[in-house]
C-alpha cells in the first residue's frame, strides 16, 4: 500500500506544471490600462495579428547617439582605409536622410552579413546593453501572449541589428527589417532593396515584407509619422519632441495628442564613459538626452 501512494504521489508531481506566468506591463497605470483595454477588444480576432515597432529610439534608447552610427564611426576611427569617400559624404548629410540611411549599408559593403550581424551583438553587449526599454519590452511580450506577432521597422542597418534585437526581444531575427542590400554569395552590396525603411518608406516596407496592415505600430519621431497612422489599432509614440520644425505647424508631440495617439515617456541617459565617436571624431550631431 505505502507503494502504491508513493508512486501515486510521485505520478502527480510528473503532472504537475508551473502555472505560467503572464507579463506584467510597466508603463505608468494609465497607459497599461489603455492596452489592456485594447486587447481586450482584439482578442477575438482571427486574422493576423501585427504589431510593428520602430527601433532606436522606440524599443533601443538613442542617446546620445545611434547604435548604427556609433558602431560604424568606431570602425571608421580604428581603419581610415576602409570607404573614406562614403564617410566623408556621410559627414556632410542629417543622419536621418535618405541618403545617409542607405550609405551606412554601403559602408559595410564585401563584408559577410554573418560578420555585421556578429559586430552588431559586440557593439551593442559594449556600448547598449540595458538600453533597451524595459516598458516596450514588456508590451512586446504581452502582445506575443496575446497572439501577436512582432516585428520591427529600423532604417538602420538590417543585419546589424537583426541579432541583438532578436535576442533581447525575444522575435525571430527575420522580423526585424532594415535597411537592406542584395546580398551576393554571402556578402553585402551596394545595391540597395527598396522600400528603404524611412519617413513614408516605412511604411511601404509593412506593406512590402510584413505584408499586413497592424493593429499596433510604436514610433518615436516625426518619421515614424506615416508608419504610426497605418495601425488599424493602437497608435503608439515614445518621447515625442515637442521642437516645431521650419516647415510644420505643430510638434510631433501635439500632433499626437491631438490624435489620441497613446504617448509615453521613457528614460534615456547615455552610459558612464560612452565614447561619443560619432561626435567627436566625426562631427554627428548628439541625440536628446530624456529624464523623467
Amino acid at each position: 500500500m505505502k507503494r502504491i501512494i508513493i508512486m501515486f504521489c510521485l505520478l502527480l508531481l510528473g503532472c504537475y506544471k508551473e502555472p505560467t506566468r503572464l507579463t506584467k506591463l510597466e508603463f505608468d497605470k494609465e497607459t497599461n490600462a489603455k492596452i489592456e483595454e485594447f486587447l481586450k477588444s482584439v482578442k477575438n480576432v482571427k486574422e493576423r495579428k501585427v504589431a510593428v515597432f520602430d527601433g532606436d529610439g522606440t524599443v533601443l534608447g538613442q542617446a546620445p547617439h545611434y547604435l548604427a552610427d556609433e558602431c560604424l564611426y568606431e570602425i571608421a576611427k580604428k581603419d581610415k582605409s576602409k570607404k573614406p569617400a562614403i564617410i566623408k559624404r556621410m559627414q556632410g548629410l542629417s543622419n536621418v536622410s535618405i541618403e545617409y540611411v542607405q550609405l551606412r549599408v554601403k559602408f559595410f559593403e564585401g563584408d559577410s552579413v554573418k560578420s555585421l550581424r556578429k559586430l552588431g551583438v559586440e557593439c551593442y553587449y559594449k556600448y547598449y546593453k540595458g538600453k533597451v526599454f524595459r516598458p516596450m519590452v514588456s508590451l512586446i511580450g504581452k502582445l506575443k501572449e496575446n497572439g501577436f506577432e512582432v516585428w520591427i521597422i529600423t532604417a538602420s542597418p538590417e543585419a546589424l541589428y537583426q541579432e541583438f534585437l532578436s535576442q533581447e526581444l525575444h522575435i525571430p531575427l527575420t522580423n526585424v527589417v532594415g535597411v537592406k542590400s542584395i546580398i551576393r554569395n554571402g556578402s553585402i552590396t551596394s545595391e540597395i532593396v527598396p522600400p528603404v525603411p524611412q519617413d513614408h518608406g516605412k511604411k511601404e516596407a509593412i506593406e512590402t515584407f510584413v505584408q499586413e496592415v497592424p493593429l499596433v505600430v510604436g514610433g518615436n519621431s516625426r518619421g515614424d509619422k506615416e508608419m504610426i497612422e497605418f495601425s488599424r489599432g493602437l497608435k503608439l509614440i515614445v518621447n515625442p519632441d515637442e521642437h516645431i520644425a521650419e516647415d510644420q505647424k505643430e510638434s510631433i508631440a501635439e500632433y499626437a495628442k491631438k490624435n489620441n495617439w497613446v504617448i509615453v515617456r521613457i528614460e534615456d541617459v547615455p552610459k558612464p564613459n560612452f565614447p561619443n565617436i560619432s561626435s567627436k571624431d566625426f562631427g554627428i550631431r548628439i541625440n536628446k538626452t530624456i529624464k523623467r
